[in-house]
């Protein structure tokens, strides 16, 4: 039997907002509909002195860092003011992330995953040569799948239980889920992996470009050749267009596959609506697109997405327990086509420059 969650629109959208104090919905079931940080503007740190200058009257503080932080004074609309200061200065609102409206969680998966009897191993491949994917999701656990083979290093733990009450938090094991995914698919695959989404399956807009950014300059540093970019997550925005950030951050990145969310809308839905990404939307058993997956004209793939049996990590009477589960959502048909496109990685060279997402995945099936 599928486990398929419906709640659907403003109703649970608000319900997050409420429990964390730090977002807003945006425009609740009008068309502009979108989590936000509140009060938050994202600003390049180049632009930061002209954005402090044309924002002043608003501002309650700066976070000067990388991908710098305005935080405007309680109830300031931060959309209107992204909006009113774009000709002026390159400022945007920091979008919320999340396996919660948009990539695993609301739409598409159950209240959480559900145990099942852990499948075969997949085999331990070594590729003649290597390709690698670099997944940007909760974490990866030490599950006995991944635990001796030669990419897994000492990463930590997935936060299971962020907010400390005892109970794993509703996304938790979701990247060491993800992982398990790809690895099934693609035995002899290298993975990496860096941590963007808390166990509740939230990030931002700002979190995310950082982490590019950092993963890129590591990588270079090392000598290191990432051959495919899986991204979870992602969101809607007010105006239907892509967080400049995230666009800036992905444009060096050659190959992206991203899902397509789980709105059951075809809004685009970001960054798998990027035409450089390649997005991937989920089917059910039948085929067709599963009732919770995000479609349109800018979804580039579909897999599997309805109880997909991967390892997962639970908490029971506060220890780790490694096993498998049953899950749905395009968070998990999103790993299907990375791993099709890491093993094709293994066996060509990368595709001629100049070729987008689009035109690459259609060339490697439907």
């Amino acid at each position: 039997m599928s486990v398929v969650h419906t709640d659907r629109g403003a109703r649970a959208l608000s319900r997050l907002a409420e429990r964390e104090h730090d977002l807003v919905l945006h425009d609740p079931d009008g068309p502009g509909e979108c989590l936000l940080r509140r009060g938050q503007l994202v600003v390049p740190r180049a632009s930061l002195p002209a954005a402090v200058r044309a924002l002043d009257r608003w501002i309650e503080s700066v976070d000067p860092s990388e991908h710098a932080v305005v935080r405007l004074r309680a109830g300031v609309d931060c959309v209107q003011v992204a909006a009113d200061m774009a000709d002026r200065v390159p400022v945007s609102v920091n979008h919320v992330h999340t396996v919660l409206t948009g990539a695993p969680v609301l739409h598409g998966t159950g209240a959480q995953a559900i145990p099942v009897d852990l499948p075969a191993e997949p085999p331990r491949q070594t590729w003649a040569k290597q390709a690698t994917v670099l997944i940007l999701d909760s974490g990866i656990d030490p599950h006995p799948w991944f635990v001796g083979r030669s990419w897994f290093g000492q990463w930590g733990l997935e936060v299971l239980d962020g907010d400390g009450d005892g109970i794993a938090d509703r996304q938790a094991g979701h990247g060491t889920f993800v992982a398990g995914v790809l690895l099934g698919h693609a035995p002899g695959v290298t993975i990496r992996q860096y941590p963007v989404l808390s166990a509740h399956g939230l990030t931002d807009d700002r979190t995310v470009a950082t982490t590019l950014r950092r993963a890129r300059y590591l990588a270079a540093a090392r000598g290191e050749r990432i051959d495919v970019l899986l991204i979870s997550a992602g969101c809607h925005t007010a105006d239907d267009r892509c967080p400049p950030v995230l666009a800036e951050e992905l444009a060096f990145w050659p190959t992206v596959v991203a899902a397509a969310g789980n709105s059951s809308t075809t809004r685009p839905f970001w960054p798998a609506a990027l035409p450089s990404v390649t997005a991937v939307a989920a089917t059910g058993p039948d085929g067709s697109i599963a009732p919770f997956s995000n479609c349109g004209e800018w979804v580039d793939r579909t897999a599997p997405g309805v109880d997909i049996v991967s390892a997962h990590v639970r908490l029971v009477d506060g220890e780790r327990v490694y096993g498998a589960a049953k899950w749905s959502g395009t968070s998990f048909a999103a790993p299907q086509v990375a791993a099709e496109l890491a093993s094709l990685a293994a066996d060509h060279d990368e595709p001629e420059p100049g070729v987008g997402a689009r035109q690459r995945a259609r060339g490697v099936g439907a």
